[in-house]
């Protein structure tokens, strides 16, 4: 079992940044294939990034590559997502996800995640 919990988003405007942060707690987090998802207003849920166990995969979605970067801290029992040139498409509620083992799939299924946390909210406006 592991908890995860996101925090870091709030309201911004567009070209700003972010930091969001996703703690984990209860299990080794090393052991954890781990994604950020985002779910705008009225669509459903996709995934943004993702980064295996040790952090020397990474995969980004085509709408956020060059501007989003995901890393983790296993020390910290810590998962990043550094958001750069945000834009207002980029509004949603962000979800951080985790998984015991690896995966490889692109882009990453709800179903694989048997971890999630509550959610935080980034809003980009003009």
């Amino acid at each position: 079992q592991v908890q995860v919990q996101e925090s870091g988003g709030e309201l911004v405007q567009v070209g700003g940044s972010l930091r969001l942060s996703c703690t984990a707690s209860g299990s080794n987090f090393e052991d954890y294939h781990m994604s950020w998802f985002r779910e705008p207003p009225g669509k459903e849920r996709e995934g943004v990034s993702c980064i295996d166990r040790r952090g020397s995969s990474t995969r980004y979605a085509d709408s956020v590559q060059g501007r989003f970067t995901i890393s983790r801290d296993n020390a910290k029992n810590t998962l990043y997502l550094q958001m750069n040139s945000l834009k207002p498409e980029d509004t949603a509620m962000y979800y951080c996800a985790a998984v015991e083992g690896m995966l490889g799939t692109w882009p990453p299924r709800l179903s694989d995640y048997n971890y999630w946390g509550q959610g935080t909210q980034v809003t980009v406006s003009s």
